[in-house]
């Protein structure tokens, strides 16, 4: 793991679109792309450089992590429109490239399946943009997910649905109770992951997932065995952390070597 500590939370989106932007001006591009809070910031430096910069999307096929189960694509809080209000329509990327699982699917497991097989078939995530749950949670992969799961039919957390609840006018029962999510072994498989994490809230799961041991329990741990995965933390995420010495150290080898 690379750490990369910031000093608030507009650094890491700068740090984290940094990494985003070097993969895309490459050429062509998949990227893993997360909603929530934490990625927020990230998305708001990408739209900036869009407009100010002249960073393209045109050739990015973008891959969602997950949806909740039960929700179609126009339901305003289904990540499919999410992403779109947040990111996608901001910028240039073609809506045909743009894919979330169906939550409205007949069958879901077959979609989940259908859709493992869709990054696939795109050539693999090449940068997956991550944040963490306050228990743990990578996508919608709850505590004791197996580190080897594909994309499946998961049931959520009542901690989850109740963090997500302010998203459902604060109402835990208006959130769905079951969702699509990219496994831990199908995030495994990107080439580069990029998690951020910003707040006090989440210092506790990000010192599980950075020092604890690789364990189910805390899934973002999972993280450890990706040959490739750079954490990007405000202060808050990062102070619970007990190697911050050597972070800094590390971090100061690395910027100097860039």
């Amino acid at each position: 793991m690379q750490i990369i500590l910031c000093e608030s939370a507009e650094q890491v989106g700068r740090r984290a679109a940094d990494i985003i932007e070097a993969r895309v001006r490459q050429g062509p591009a998949v990227l893993g792309l997360a909603t929530g809070g934490s990625p927020a910031s990230t998305y708001a430096e990408l739209i900036r450089r869009h407009r100010e910069e002249g960073l393209r999307f045109g050739d990015v096929t973008a891959f969602t992590l997950d949806e909740y189960a039960g929700l179609p694509a126009d339901h305003p809080q289904s990540y499919h429109s999410t992403i779109r209000r947040e990111f996608v329509d901001h910028v240039d990327l073609d809506l045909a490239k743009l894919h979330t699982p169906r939550g409205d699917a007949e069958d879901l497991v077959a979609e989940a399946a259908r859709y493992d097989l869709a990054i696939v078939g795109a050539g693999g995530i090449d940068v997956q943009l991550l944040g963490i749950g306050a228990n743990g949670h990578i996508g919608f992969n709850e505590p004791t997910s197996s580190l080897r799961s594909r994309t499946r039919v998961k049931t959520l957390a009542v901690a989850t649905r109740t963090a997500n609840a302010r998203f459902f006018e604060g109402d835990d029962e208006e959130v769905p109770k079951l969702c699509l999510t990219q496994g831990l072994g199908t995030i495994g498989e990107s080439r580069q992951a990029v998690l951020v994490a910003l707040g006090s809230a989440k210092a506790a799961a990000v010192q599980a997932m950075v020092e604890g041991p690789v364990s189910a329990f805390c899934p973002g741990s999972v993280l450890q065995l990706h040959p490739r995965a750079t954490i990007v933390l405000d202060p808050g995420a990062a102070s619970q952390l007990t190697m911050l010495e050597y972070y800094r150290d590390a971090q100061a080898l690395n910027d100097g070597l860039q």
